[in-house]
This record gives structure tokens, sequence and C-alpha cells, in this order.
């Protein structure tokens, strides 16, 4: 590192392609600051990386987030110098931006003040694993460091702090994937006396400054258009039965449809088997005719890549067929065409709007598995396959709101019912009404989608003691458990809480697709990876024993010398 004295002046030659393009140094003094005294793991220089750019396919389908081909875990090793790159610095600058832009948008413009919220708190149940801290001063109790501020900001509304804000550092204890972090940052918001449809009103607005100032396009339908549309809604039993998700890529078609009452009673035993059969569909996917592109093969196993997409999403395969020129029946294994009534194959065509030439895949089994086959095939034939969408994405906006959730969904493994977003979550009026089940009512939930990833979520939230115990008592938990939970949350209830909402956006998540990185891990500037490690300073690491024994609390890990002993 040298340090540069001497007189600034236009450069003879100015180069547009450079920060520094119009100026020159004539320099008096050069003196060393600092010295390099090891070999550098990898180039830090813009040259490099942009020599680099064309092994970006392999790079994609080799280590997440690797850039200019070095492997990430070095790079996380030797983070100092990663964040040197300019993609890099780029990256933390542009969320810079993104977390500038909010403020202002909140603050100046609409009245919000931000609140700190406690990260020491206490565990809650509903949600994923707490990471907890014991405390030294009351033996055998815990605090847990927060999943989100969820009852602190309802309890801000009580107390009459109608505008809240927060950029919150939330702690969850789950696996991780390219988009998870053990702590990651949300932009957590929470406003009384604003209906739903005013509150998604103020978030599209806010997303549209985002995408202005931040990524510097206009999304269509703002103020500045005559139409001023809102965004595209759709509701979550629309999104499952055509995308088979609730977070739908809505850039391109490729739509769906049940087709289990079509086929019912048909011979073809697959698809006889999952129509007699509790929980199981049938559901079939559009393909419009590809021009080829798609052969057989690839649908087929060994070696289709197609059917080995649906494999890995949990089925056993898919059943296709290509809809003939008369566009009344199918094209496809001896099987499927003599199981299938001739009506059985015109009804099936006519539900998925199949046109001669059409490539139409089906999926049989449980729900679950249906659609995730689905919806992971769906995505993997139009990005690989038909690129229906370009390979970074950029350029190509959908945005839509997903509402009317359902209140609760079916936990197998504790044989319950559980809140599909959380308990606070408020039920729609009509569900409330005499001789209506809570367990059946409809959420007054919307979370935003932005090309298939989901970017915000909130709700409306309960504000009676009343319904919120009935909530409570739905998902499992007595009076008793409630009030020891949750009991300073109901007490704030009786008190004059106001009608109020929220929403939290993933502010890792949105600022990486707004560069267009592969990970969040590549706009953040010192993250954990997938092990929920720190390479950097080798975090999680052990402690001396003192310090546990004044926390009261003792290590069952068993150490490495006593499993050589084990072994020995």
């Amino acid at each position: 590192m040298v340090a540069i004295s001497g007189k600034v002046r236009p450069r003879s030659d100015p180069n547009p392609k450079l920060p520094t393009g119009k100026i020159e140094i004539v320099p008096d003094a050069i003196s060393i600051v600092n010295s390099v005294t090891k070999s550098l793991p990898f180039s830090i220089s813009s040259s490099s990386d942009t020599q680099k750019k064309k092994k970006k396919k392999q790079e994609d389908s080799g280590d997440e987030g690797a850039m200019g081909g070095v492997r990430e875990e070095i790079r996380l090793r030797n983070r100092v110098l990663d964040l040197r790159r300019a993609k890099m610095s780029n990256n933390l600058r542009l969320r810079h931006a993104l977390t500038r832009c909010v403020r202002r948008f909140l603050e100046d413009d609409h009245g919000f003040i931000e609140i700190e919220t406690p990260i020491l708190s206490r565990s809650t149940p509903e949600g994923a694993r707490d990471f907890l801290v014991p405390s030294r001063v009351q033996a055998g109790s815990w605090y847990a460091l927060p999943q989100s501020p969820q009852l602190f900001k309802q309890m801000l509304m009580v107390a009459g702090m109608d505008r809240y804000y927060q950029i919150a550092r939330c702690f969850r204890d789950e696996d991780l994937r390219a988009d998870r972090q053990p702590e990651f940052t949300q932009l957590d918001m929470e406003v009384s006396w604003m209906d739903q449809e005013a509150l998604m009103s103020l978030v599209e607005s806010m997303v549209r400054r985002i995408f202005t100032e931040v990524a510097n396009t206009a999304l269509p339908g703002g103020a500045d258009d005559e139409n001023n549309a809102p965004f595209k809604r759709i509701t979550y039993e629309e999104a499952m039965e055509k995308y088979a998700t609730d977070k739908p890529d809505l850039r391109y078609g490729l739509e769906m449809a049940t087709v289990t009452a079509s086929v019912s009673g048909c011979s073809f035993r697959v698809f006889a088997d999952a129509a007699a059969t509790k929980g199981c569909i049938i559901k079939g996917i559009r393909v419009p005719d590809d021009g080829g592109k798609i052969s057989n093969s690839r649908l087929k196993s060994p070696k289709g890549d197609i059917f080995s997409e649906a494999q890995a999403a949990g089925a056993p395969g898919l059943v296709f067929g290509r809809v003939k020129p008369d566009g009344a029946c199918l094209d496809a294994a001896k099987p499927v065409v003599e199981g299938l009534t001739e009506q059985q194959q015109r009804a099936v065509i006519a539900q998925l709007g199949g046109q001669p030439g059409d490539l139409l895949l089906f999926a049989a089994g449980p729900a679950s598995i249906v659609n995730k086959t689905l919806d992971r095939v769906r995505g993997y034939i139009a990005k690989e396959v038909l690129h229906l969408v370009s390979d970074d994405g950029q350029g190509e906006h959908s945005l839509v709101w997903v509402t009317d959730f359902p209140m609760f969904e079916w936990n197998e493994e504790e044989g319950r019912l559980e809140a599909l977003h959380h308990p606070f979550t408020a039920p729609r009026q009509e569900d409330l009404e005499p001789g209506k089940n809570l367990k059946d009512a409809k959420a007054l939930a919307y979370d935003l989608v932005w090309n298939g990833v989901e970017i915000g979520g909130g709700s409306l939230r309960i504000y009676r003691r009343d319904i919120q115990e009935k909530v409570f008592e739905a998902i499992g938990l007595s009076e008793e458990e409630a009030q020891g939970k949750f009991g300073y949350l109901l007490d704030s209830f009786e008190v004059g809480a106001p009608p109020h909402g929220g929403i939290a956006f993933g502010m890792d998540r949105f600022a990486m697709l707004l560069a267009g990185a592969q990970s969040i891990r590549d706009v953040i500037a010192f993250p954990k990876t997938t092990a929920a490690q720190c390479s950097l300073t080798g975090a999680p690491a052990a402690v001396e024993e003192g310090q546990l024994s004044v926390l009261h609390v003792a290590s069952l890990a068993i150490k490495d010398e006593e499993i050589e002993d084990m072994e020995g």
C-alpha cells in the first residue's frame, strides 16, 4: 500500500471507463505505508474479474456465490480481500442504498419512526428453533434471541406509536440454504388504523421508489402512469392451483390444472390409484408446442434431465403425452392411451387448454409431492429448456401479491394444526361469524413475490384478546399455556388496542435480487456458511469451562480425545 502526494490535473486523454478517468496526479512524493508480506490467495483486480466473466455459467453450477473462479470457501476465509473486489464492494454499496432509500421513504415521506426492540427476550413457540442465551444472574433461566420483533411491534401499536419501522436483526437456528442465514436483517413495519388495501398500497409505493432509486428501473403502473395500476394480485388458492406454489414466477405461463375428477375411474393404474386415495391428486402442466426442444428421452429415466428434476422433488417420475393434430386425443405411452377413454383425454386436454403439438406433463400422488414436483419442473423447463427468461433475470420484473392464505395448516409430525404464517395473524371478519369453524378460516395475510421469490410477507393482526385466545386454542395451546407464554401481549389487548397490521421484508434477499447475486452471502459483509460457521473468525468455537460454570451450564458435547478413547 502506497501514499502518493502531488498535483491533480485534468487528463490530456480522458478515459470515461475509469471512475477517475477525467483527472490524473503528477506525484511529488511516493511513500510505502504498508507492505504485502504474503502471497494473495486470489486476484482482486477488476481486470481479473472481467476476464473471468466468461466462466460464469461454470461457476454458477459449482460453489454457490463463487466469483472469478475462486471457491467460496477460500473467499469467505479471506473476506477482507474478497470485499476489495469491485463486484463485492458494489454489492455492499447497493445494500446501503437500499437501506437509505427505505429510511427516507418511511421517515421523510410517511412519518414513520424507528424504534429498537430487545435482542434479549424470552423464547416463544410457533417458529424455527431459537438461539438461547443462559442468564448468569437468574440461574437456570434463558433469554432467546428474537426470530422477529413481532410481539414488541404489536405492543408498540397499543402504546400509540402508530407508524413504526426498524431495520431489525433477527435470529433463527435452522438449516441453511443460499438465501438463508442464522442471523439476518429484515425491514419491519407496523401501522395502526390502516386496512389491508391501504397498507399494500403504501408498500407498493415504497417498492417502486426502491426500483427507481436503487435499481434505476421504473416499474409500470406507478404514479406517473396514467393508469397507476397496482401490482397483480392472486389468491393463495389460485397460486397453488395454477402454479403449484405460493411464490409463483409470473414472467412466463406454463399454467397447471388439477385433473383428478376428469380421470377418475380410468384404468390407467397410476391415475386410478391416486384418484382413489385420500389426499392424492393428479395434476397436469401444458408446455406449448416447443418445436421439438423436449424429446421423450428427456422425460424418461434414467438419464432424462426433466425426469431427474421430477425425481429430485420426490416424485417417481412424470406421465406425459402430446396433443395430436386433431386436438382431441393424446399421443402417449400405450398404458396411458388405453387406460384413458377418449372422453377423458378430451377432458384433460380441455382443462389444460391443450392445442395440437402441445406437450402435457402429469404428476400423480400426495398433493404436497405433486405440487413440489410440478413447481420444480415448471421452473426448470422455463429457464433451462425453453429459455423464457434471461440467465440473470435482470430487466424482467414480475411483482405479485398472494393473498387469502389459510389461517392454519396440518403438522403431520406433531398431529396438530399450526399457523401458516404466525398465530397473531387476523382471520377474515366473515370467518368469525357464529356457526363458522375458525379452523377453516382464511387469513388477512399478504406476501409480495418478485420473480418467484418472496421478498416480503405481512398481515393484519389480531388486536382482541378473545380472538387471540381462540387462535391459540386452535393450535393446541391451553389457556394456561397461552397466559404463561403470551400473557403480556394478551393483557395489553385489554387496555385499548387499535386495529393494526404490518409487513416484513428480508433485506438480505432483497439486496441479493437487486444485485443479481447468486447467494445472500454475496450481499452480507461477513456471512456464515451453510454449516452456520464463520470461516473468517472460526465461530462458533469452544469456550473455557469457567465461562460455562458462571452461567450454570455444562457442555455435553464429546471432545475429540474422548472419541479417540472410545475408538481405542
